[in-house]
């Protein structure tokens, strides 16, 4: 008499548990990537180095330099334009940087997914 309900062989149940292992594994991997990322520092500039923004990986601005003669009181909206600039540059940075190391834990599962990893 053939057995009902179950997995034959039960090799489906040891499977699973092997995957949620690896999932579990994986997911402590981005958590420490993600408290990594925190700690770095991502710089860009703009105007030739007029302006320097630098951001963290929490996506925090944490400094922004000016050279002097960047600052012209006749051209504010410049001014702001390359802090803008600089600014936006240092954040793409970032999320270069957290899409490489999440591509390289995921081994680029998910890829086509936004929001799944």
């Amino acid at each position: 008499m053939a057995k009902r309900g179950g997995f034959p062989g039960g090799g489906m149940p040891g499977n699973m548990a092997n995957l949620m292992k690896q999932a579990q594994k994986m997911q402590r991997q981005m958590e420490e990537q993600a408290k990594e990322m925190e700690t770095k520092e991502f710089t860009a500039t703009a105007g030739g180095g007029a302006v320097e923004v630098t951001v963290s990986g929490k996506r925090e601005v944490l400094k922004v330099k000016l050279q002097e003669e960047v600052v012209d009181p006749d051209d504010i909206e410049m001014l702001e334009d390359l802090i803008v600039a600089a600014t936006n540059e240092a954040l793409r940075q970032v999320e270069d940087a957290n899409a490489s190391a999440m591509s390289k834990l995921t081994g680029g599962i998910g890829g086509g997914m936004p929001g799944m990893f």
